[in-house]
C-alpha cells in the first residue's frame, strides 16, 4: 500500500551544512594565505556595488525565480492574512528588535550598533528564496513578499533609518546619530539584486512555455538549472569570507559581540513569524515564506549603505559585514529545524512536503 511520509531533503541538500562550512572555509583561507585576492575582489565595484558578489547572487537567484508560477500572484496577493503578517513583522517588529538588541549588547560602541541597526533595516530580498524552496516554503509567496519588501525599502529605508538612529533615541534620552542615505543607492541596490533576477525568472517561464510547453519547462529546464542555485550560494559565501576575513582576524571580539545579538535577531525573528503565521491561520508552506522573509536581512544593502554613509573601515560597515557571516549557517540551519517542526505545527496540513513511499 501507498503511505506518505515527511519528505527529505535531496542527497546534495542535506549535505548543505557541509557545502556552506567548506565554503566559508576556503574563504577564510585565502583571505589569510593571499590578501591580494582580497584587495583585488574588494575593488571591482560599481557604484558601490561589488561585481563579483552581484554575479554570484544573480546566479543563487535566477533557479528559484525561474520556478515561480507567476500567474498566482493574483491569489497570494488577496490573501489578507498573509499581507498582513509580513508587513508588519518586516517593517514594524523587525527594526524595533534589531535596535533593542543593538543597544543591549552595544550600548559601549556606537558604531557598532548604528551599522546592527541598519541591518535590521534593511529587509531581505535575495537569500531567502533559496531558504524558502529548501523547506519547501510557498515559492510563488516568497516572491511576491519579496517584490513587496523591495518598494518597501526604496520608500522606507531612509525614513526607518531617520527614526531609529535620531528621533527614537532622542525620545529615549539615548545618544543620536546623523547619517544621510544615498536614495540611488538604495533603488540601485534593488533593480541589481532583485529587479534582473526577477526580470529574467518571468522571461524565462514565459518564453520556454510558450515555446516548449508547461510540462517541459517544469521537468526539463527547472530541475537543469536548479543547481546553479547552490553553485551561486557557495560562490558569494566564498566571496564573502574572502573579503572579511581580514576583518575577522583583526578584531575578533568585535565580531563576537555582533554575533550574539544577531544569533537572537536571526532565531528570534522566525519563531515569533512562524508562530504569528500560525496563529492568524496560514498553512505550512505560507508560514515558511513568511518566517524565512521576516528573519533574514539585506545585507548586499546594508553593506552598500554602511560603507556610502560611514566608510569602508568603519565600525559599522564592519557590522554590515559580519551580518551575513552570521546569517547563513543560522538561517541554514532553520531550514532544517523547520523540516523537523513542521509536522508538528501544522499536523494534517496539506501543502507539508510530502513524499510517497510504497510498502509490501
Amino acid at each position: 500500500m501507498s503511505t506518505t511520509a515527511p519528505a527529505r531533503l535531496s542527497l546534495l541538500d542535506r549535505l548543505l551544512p557541509a557545502w556552506i562550512l567548506l565554503a566559508m572555509a576556503v574563504g577564510l583561507l585565502l583571505s589569510r594565505l593571499a590578501p591580494g585576492v582580497g584587495d583585488l575582489l574588494a575593488s571591482l565595484q560599481v557604484g558601490g556595488i561589488s561585481l563579483p558578489i552581484a554575479l554570484g547572487l544573480l546566479v543563487m537567484m535566477y533557479p528559484p525565480l525561474a520556478k515561480v508560477r507567476y500567474d498566482r500572484a493574483g491569489e497570494i496577493t488577496a490573501d489578507r492574512r498573509l499581507m498582513a503578517v509580513s508587513l508588519v513583522l518586516n517593517w514594524l517588529v523587525g527594526p524595533a528588535i534589531m535596535f533593542a538588541l543593538a543597544w543591549i549588547f552595544l550600548p559601549d560602541q556606537p558604531e557598532l550598533r548604528t551599522g546592527l541597526i541598519i541591518v535590521g533595516l534593511a529587509r531581505c530580498i535575495a537569500m531567502v528564496l533559496i531558504w524558502s524552496d529548501l523547506s519547501c516554503g510557498d515559492r510563488e509567496a516568497t516572491a511576491i513578499l519579496v517584490a513587496i519588501n523591495s518598494i518597501f525599502q526604496v520608500l522606507m529605508f531612509g525614513v526607518l533609518g531617520w527614526f531609529y538612529l535620531q528621533i527614537l533615541p532622542g525620545w529615549l534620552g539615548l545618544s543620536t546619530t546623523a547619517a544621510e542615505f544615498s536614495f540611488v543607492s538604495i533603488v540601485v541596490s534593488v533593480l541589481v539584486f532583485l529587479g534582473i533576477p526577477l526580470a529574467a525568472g518571468v522571461l524565462s517561464r514565459l518564453v520556454g512555455e510558450r515555446v516548449r510547453g508547461r510540462r517541459w519547462y517544469e521537468d526539463t529546464f527547472l530541475p537543469a538549472i536548479s543547481p546553479l542555485a547552490l553553485v551561486g550560494l557557495l560562490f558569494t559565501i566564498v566571496l564573502l569570507f574572502t573579503l572579511q576575513g581580514e576583518y575577522v582576524a583583526a578584531d575578533p571580539w568585535a565580531v563576537a559581540r555582533l554575533a550574539l545579538p544577531l544569533l537572537i535577531y536571526f532565531v528570534g525573528m522566525f519563531a515569533v513569524a512562524l508562530l504569528a503565521s500560525r496563529a492568524v491561520g496560514l498553512n505550512y508552506a505560507r508560514s515558511a515564506s513568511v518566517a524565512f522573509t521576516a528573519a533574514g536581512n539585506n545585507f548586499e544593502l546594508a553593506i552598500a549603505v554602511c560603507i556610502g554613509t560611514f566608510g569602508a573601515t568603519s565600525g559599522q560597515a564592519l557590522a554590515g559585514t559580519i551580518g551575513p557571516l552570521i546569517e547563513v549557517p543560522v538561517l541554514v540551519a532553520l531550514v532544517y529545524v523547520l523540516q523537523w517542526l513542521g509536522p508538528k505545527m501544522f499536523p494534517h496540513d496539506s501543502t507539508l512536503p510530502t513524499r510517497k513511499e510504497t510498502t509490501p
